[in-house]
Protein backbone atom coordinates (compact mmCIF):
# COMPACT_ATOMS: atom_id res chain seq x y z
CA UNK A 1 0.00 0.00 0.00
CA UNK A 2 1.47 3.32 -1.04
CA UNK A 3 1.47 6.42 1.14
CA UNK A 4 0.50 9.66 -0.55
CA UNK A 5 2.14 12.38 1.54
CA UNK A 6 4.70 12.94 -1.22
CA UNK A 7 2.70 11.35 -4.05
CA UNK A 8 2.83 13.04 -7.47
CA UNK A 9 -0.11 14.66 -9.21
CA UNK A 10 -2.23 11.59 -9.98
CA UNK A 11 -2.71 12.49 -13.64
CA UNK A 12 1.06 12.39 -14.18
CA UNK A 13 0.90 8.63 -13.59
CA UNK A 14 -1.12 8.02 -16.72
CA UNK A 15 1.73 7.38 -19.24
CA UNK A 16 3.41 4.84 -16.96
CA UNK A 17 0.17 2.99 -16.30
CA UNK A 18 -0.92 2.92 -19.93
CA UNK A 19 2.52 1.61 -20.94
CA UNK A 20 2.39 -1.14 -18.29
CA UNK A 21 -1.13 -2.12 -19.32
CA UNK A 22 0.05 -2.51 -22.92
CA UNK A 23 3.11 -4.50 -21.83
CA UNK A 24 2.81 -6.28 -18.47
CA UNK A 25 6.55 -6.99 -18.43
CA UNK A 26 7.03 -3.31 -17.52
CA UNK A 27 5.63 -4.13 -14.08
CA UNK A 28 9.08 -5.52 -13.27
CA UNK A 29 10.29 -1.91 -13.43
CA UNK A 30 10.02 -0.02 -10.14
CA UNK A 31 8.69 3.19 -11.69
CA UNK A 32 5.73 1.42 -13.29
CA UNK A 33 4.91 -0.58 -10.16
CA UNK A 34 5.03 2.54 -7.98
CA UNK A 35 2.80 4.36 -10.46
CA UNK A 36 0.16 1.66 -10.00
CA UNK A 37 0.42 1.84 -6.21
CA UNK A 38 0.24 5.63 -6.23
CA UNK A 39 -2.82 5.58 -8.47
CA UNK A 40 -4.69 3.25 -6.12
CA UNK A 41 -3.64 5.39 -3.13
CA UNK A 42 -5.07 8.42 -4.94
CA UNK A 43 -8.32 6.53 -5.60
CA UNK A 44 -8.52 5.55 -1.94
CA UNK A 45 -8.12 9.17 -0.83
CA UNK A 46 -10.49 10.60 -3.44
CA UNK A 47 -7.82 12.55 -5.31
CA UNK A 48 -8.52 10.46 -8.40
CA UNK A 49 -11.75 9.02 -9.78
CA UNK A 50 -12.62 6.38 -12.33
CA UNK A 51 -15.13 8.81 -13.84
CA UNK A 52 -15.35 12.58 -13.46
CA UNK A 53 -18.68 14.40 -13.08
CA UNK A 54 -19.61 16.73 -15.92
CA UNK A 55 -19.35 20.46 -16.02
CA UNK A 56 -22.46 22.50 -16.72
CA UNK A 57 -24.54 20.61 -19.27
CA UNK A 58 -21.76 18.12 -20.03
CA UNK A 59 -21.31 14.36 -19.82
CA UNK A 60 -19.42 12.18 -17.39
CA UNK A 61 -15.85 11.41 -18.46
CA UNK A 62 -14.50 7.89 -17.99
CA UNK A 63 -10.80 7.66 -17.13
CA UNK A 64 -9.91 4.35 -18.76
CA UNK A 65 -6.32 4.54 -17.55
CA UNK A 66 -7.53 4.60 -13.92
CA UNK A 67 -9.41 1.35 -14.47
CA UNK A 68 -6.24 -0.01 -16.05
CA UNK A 69 -4.45 0.86 -12.81
CA UNK A 70 -7.03 -1.13 -10.83
CA UNK A 71 -6.53 -4.15 -13.07
CA UNK A 72 -2.74 -3.83 -12.77
CA UNK A 73 -3.04 -3.59 -8.99
CA UNK A 74 -4.28 -7.17 -8.91
CA UNK A 75 -1.15 -8.15 -10.84
CA UNK A 76 1.33 -6.44 -8.52
CA UNK A 77 -0.29 -7.54 -5.28
CA UNK A 78 0.28 -10.95 -3.73
CA UNK A 79 -2.18 -12.99 -1.70
CA UNK A 80 -1.99 -12.37 2.04
CA UNK A 81 -3.87 -13.29 5.19
CA UNK A 82 -5.87 -10.46 6.72
CA UNK A 83 -7.08 -10.84 10.30
CA UNK A 84 -9.80 -8.62 11.77
CA UNK A 85 -10.64 -9.74 15.29
CA UNK A 86 -11.97 -13.29 14.98
CA UNK A 87 -12.41 -12.94 11.21
CA UNK A 88 -9.82 -14.12 8.72
CA UNK A 89 -9.63 -13.19 5.03
CA UNK A 90 -7.27 -14.30 2.28
CA UNK A 91 -7.02 -11.78 -0.52
CA UNK A 92 -4.83 -9.50 -2.62
CA UNK A 93 -6.41 -6.21 -1.59
CA UNK A 94 -6.33 -4.79 1.96
CA UNK A 95 -9.33 -3.39 3.75
CA UNK A 96 -9.84 0.36 3.92
CA UNK A 97 -8.31 2.09 6.96
CA UNK A 98 -8.62 5.48 8.67
CA UNK A 99 -12.42 5.46 8.75
CA UNK A 100 -12.63 7.39 12.02
CA UNK A 101 -10.40 10.17 10.71
CA UNK A 102 -12.44 10.29 7.49
CA UNK A 103 -15.70 10.66 9.43
CA UNK A 104 -17.14 7.48 7.95
CA UNK A 105 -19.36 5.06 9.90
CA UNK A 106 -18.98 1.36 9.10
CA UNK A 107 -21.22 -1.07 11.00
CA UNK A 108 -19.80 -4.61 11.45
CA UNK A 109 -19.47 -6.63 9.28
CA UNK A 110 -19.60 -3.93 6.59
CA UNK A 111 -16.56 -3.98 4.31
CA UNK A 112 -14.92 -1.30 2.20
CA UNK A 113 -11.90 -2.35 0.18
CA UNK A 114 -8.74 -0.27 -0.10
CA UNK A 115 -8.94 1.80 -3.29
CA UNK A 116 -12.57 2.78 -2.70
CA UNK A 117 -13.29 6.31 -1.52
CA UNK A 118 -15.99 7.13 1.04
CA UNK A 119 -16.61 10.81 1.72
CA UNK A 120 -17.31 12.20 5.18
CA UNK A 121 -20.71 11.24 6.53
CA UNK A 122 -21.10 8.01 4.57
CA UNK A 123 -22.83 5.24 6.53
CA UNK A 124 -21.96 1.70 5.49
CA UNK A 125 -24.20 -0.86 7.14
CA UNK A 126 -23.26 -4.56 6.78
CA UNK A 127 -22.78 -4.08 3.05
CA UNK A 128 -19.83 -3.94 0.67
CA UNK A 129 -17.94 -1.29 -1.32
CA UNK A 130 -15.42 -2.55 -3.87
CA UNK A 131 -12.14 -1.08 -5.14
CA UNK A 132 -12.41 1.92 -7.45
CA UNK A 133 -15.85 2.93 -6.20
CA UNK A 134 -16.61 6.48 -5.06
CA UNK A 135 -19.37 7.13 -2.51
CA UNK A 136 -20.43 10.70 -1.79
CA UNK A 137 -21.02 12.49 1.53
CA UNK A 138 -24.18 11.68 3.43
CA UNK A 139 -24.92 8.51 1.50
CA UNK A 140 -26.36 5.43 3.18
CA UNK A 141 -25.29 1.99 1.94
CA UNK A 142 -27.87 -0.11 3.74
CA UNK A 143 -27.69 -3.73 4.93
CA UNK A 144 -26.46 -6.21 2.30
CA UNK A 145 -26.30 -3.51 -0.35
CA UNK A 146 -23.25 -3.81 -2.59
CA UNK A 147 -21.38 -1.11 -4.49
CA UNK A 148 -19.42 -2.79 -7.26
CA UNK A 149 -15.97 -1.96 -8.54
CA UNK A 150 -15.62 1.55 -9.95
CA UNK A 151 -19.28 2.48 -9.37
CA UNK A 152 -19.87 6.20 -8.81
CA UNK A 153 -22.45 6.93 -6.11
CA UNK A 154 -23.34 10.56 -5.47
CA UNK A 155 -24.03 12.52 -2.30
CA UNK A 156 -27.11 12.06 -0.11
CA UNK A 157 -28.04 8.83 -1.89
CA UNK A 158 -29.94 6.03 -0.15
CA UNK A 159 -29.13 2.50 -1.32
CA UNK A 160 -31.75 0.42 0.47
CA UNK A 161 -31.31 -3.09 1.84
CA UNK A 162 -30.07 -5.62 -0.67
CA UNK A 163 -29.50 -3.16 -3.52
CA UNK A 164 -27.02 -4.46 -6.08
CA UNK A 165 -24.88 -1.82 -7.79
CA UNK A 166 -22.81 -3.64 -10.39
CA UNK A 167 -19.10 -3.31 -11.00
CA UNK A 168 -17.68 -2.45 -14.42
CA UNK A 169 -13.93 -3.03 -14.70
CA UNK A 170 -13.58 -4.33 -18.23
CA UNK A 171 -13.23 -3.11 -20.85
CA UNK A 172 -11.45 -0.16 -19.21
CA UNK A 173 -13.18 2.38 -21.42
CA UNK A 174 -16.67 1.21 -20.45
CA UNK A 175 -18.77 3.56 -18.34
CA UNK A 176 -19.22 2.45 -14.72
CA UNK A 177 -22.58 2.45 -13.01
CA UNK A 178 -23.41 6.02 -12.03
CA UNK A 179 -26.02 7.01 -9.43
CA UNK A 180 -26.08 10.77 -9.04
CA UNK A 181 -26.76 12.98 -6.01
CA UNK A 182 -29.99 12.66 -4.06
CA UNK A 183 -31.23 9.38 -5.55
CA UNK A 184 -33.30 6.83 -3.62
CA UNK A 185 -32.84 3.20 -4.70
CA UNK A 186 -35.41 0.79 -3.28
CA UNK A 187 -34.80 -2.57 -1.67
CA UNK A 188 -33.44 -5.37 -3.90
CA UNK A 189 -33.17 -3.11 -6.93
CA UNK A 190 -30.33 -3.92 -9.32
CA UNK A 191 -28.37 -1.38 -11.36
CA UNK A 192 -25.63 -2.88 -13.54
CA UNK A 193 -23.76 -2.70 -16.87
CA UNK A 194 -23.00 1.01 -16.81
CA UNK A 195 -26.56 2.25 -16.34
CA UNK A 196 -26.69 5.95 -15.44
CA UNK A 197 -29.26 7.10 -12.89
CA UNK A 198 -29.46 10.88 -12.93
CA UNK A 199 -29.87 13.12 -9.88
CA UNK A 200 -32.74 12.73 -7.43
CA UNK A 201 -34.38 9.81 -9.22
CA UNK A 202 -36.44 7.31 -7.21
CA UNK A 203 -35.95 3.66 -8.18
CA UNK A 204 -38.65 1.35 -6.80
CA UNK A 205 -38.03 -1.92 -5.03
CA UNK A 206 -37.07 -4.84 -7.29
CA UNK A 207 -36.45 -2.68 -10.37
CA UNK A 208 -33.78 -4.26 -12.57
CA UNK A 209 -31.77 -1.90 -14.76
CA UNK A 210 -29.29 -3.43 -17.20
CA UNK A 211 -27.86 -2.02 -20.42
CA UNK A 212 -30.59 -3.86 -22.35
CA UNK A 213 -33.54 -3.25 -20.02
CA UNK A 214 -36.27 -1.27 -21.81
CA UNK A 215 -36.97 1.92 -19.85
CA UNK A 216 -40.47 3.04 -20.81
CA UNK A 217 -41.79 6.50 -19.97
CA UNK A 218 -45.55 6.03 -19.61
CA UNK A 219 -46.38 9.55 -18.44
CA UNK A 220 -47.53 10.78 -21.87
CA UNK A 221 -50.16 9.64 -24.35
CA UNK A 222 -47.70 7.27 -25.98
CA UNK A 223 -44.87 5.25 -24.40
CA UNK A 224 -41.33 6.49 -24.99
CA UNK A 225 -38.64 3.81 -24.78
CA UNK A 226 -34.95 4.28 -23.98
CA UNK A 227 -32.14 2.21 -22.48
CA UNK A 228 -29.23 2.78 -20.13
CA UNK A 229 -30.27 6.07 -18.51
CA UNK A 230 -32.87 7.20 -15.99
CA UNK A 231 -33.65 10.93 -16.35
CA UNK A 232 -33.30 13.23 -13.36
CA UNK A 233 -36.07 13.13 -10.73
CA UNK A 234 -37.86 10.24 -12.42
CA UNK A 235 -39.92 7.80 -10.37
CA UNK A 236 -39.39 4.27 -11.65
CA UNK A 237 -41.18 1.01 -10.87
CA UNK A 238 -40.77 -2.52 -12.20
CA UNK A 239 -43.03 -3.57 -15.06
CA UNK A 240 -43.55 -6.20 -17.73
CA UNK A 241 -44.66 -6.12 -21.32
CA UNK A 242 -45.78 -8.90 -23.64
CA UNK A 243 -43.37 -10.58 -26.01
CA UNK A 244 -44.08 -13.42 -28.41
CA UNK A 245 -41.91 -16.53 -28.37
CA UNK A 246 -42.26 -19.78 -30.33
CA UNK A 247 -43.89 -21.32 -27.25
CA UNK A 248 -46.33 -18.46 -26.76
CA UNK A 249 -46.62 -14.93 -25.42
CA UNK A 250 -45.03 -14.02 -22.09
CA UNK A 251 -44.35 -10.95 -20.02
CA UNK A 252 -40.72 -9.78 -20.05
CA UNK A 253 -39.25 -7.28 -17.58
CA UNK A 254 -39.02 -3.56 -18.20
CA UNK A 255 -38.75 -0.42 -16.06
CA UNK A 256 -41.61 2.08 -16.08
CA UNK A 257 -41.12 5.82 -15.56
CA UNK A 258 -44.43 6.84 -14.00
CA UNK A 259 -43.71 10.47 -13.15
CA UNK A 260 -41.38 12.99 -11.59
CA UNK A 261 -40.46 13.36 -7.94
CA UNK A 262 -42.38 16.09 -6.16
CA UNK A 263 -41.00 18.76 -3.84
CA UNK A 264 -42.64 17.06 -0.86
CA UNK A 265 -40.42 14.01 -1.36
CA UNK A 266 -37.14 15.82 -1.90
CA UNK A 267 -35.45 15.31 1.46
CA UNK A 268 -34.83 11.93 3.13
CA UNK A 269 -38.16 10.59 2.01
CA UNK A 270 -39.29 7.00 2.10
CA UNK A 271 -39.92 5.10 -1.10
CA UNK A 272 -43.59 4.71 -0.13
CA UNK A 273 -43.96 8.48 0.18
CA UNK A 274 -42.50 9.02 -3.29
CA UNK A 275 -44.80 6.43 -4.86
CA UNK A 276 -47.93 7.57 -2.99
CA UNK A 277 -48.14 10.60 -5.28
CA UNK A 278 -48.83 8.22 -8.16
CA UNK A 279 -51.13 5.81 -6.37
CA UNK A 280 -48.60 2.99 -6.72
CA UNK A 281 -47.35 0.51 -4.14
CA UNK A 282 -44.42 -1.84 -4.81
Amino acid sequence: MSTSHDAPDPTSLRPLIEAAFADRSKLHDTAHRVAVLDAIAALDEGRLRVANPPGEGGEWTVNAWVKQAVLLYFAVRGMERIEVGPFEFHDKIPLKHGLDEAGVRVVPPGVARYGAHLEKGVVLMPGYVNIGAWVGAGTMVDTWATVGSCAQIGRDVHLSGGVGIGGVLEPPGARPVIVEDGCFVGSRAIVVEGVHVEREAVIGANVVLTASTPIVDVTGEKPVETRGRIPARSVVIPGTRPKKFPAGEYGVPCALIIGKRTESTDKKTSLNAALRDFGVAV
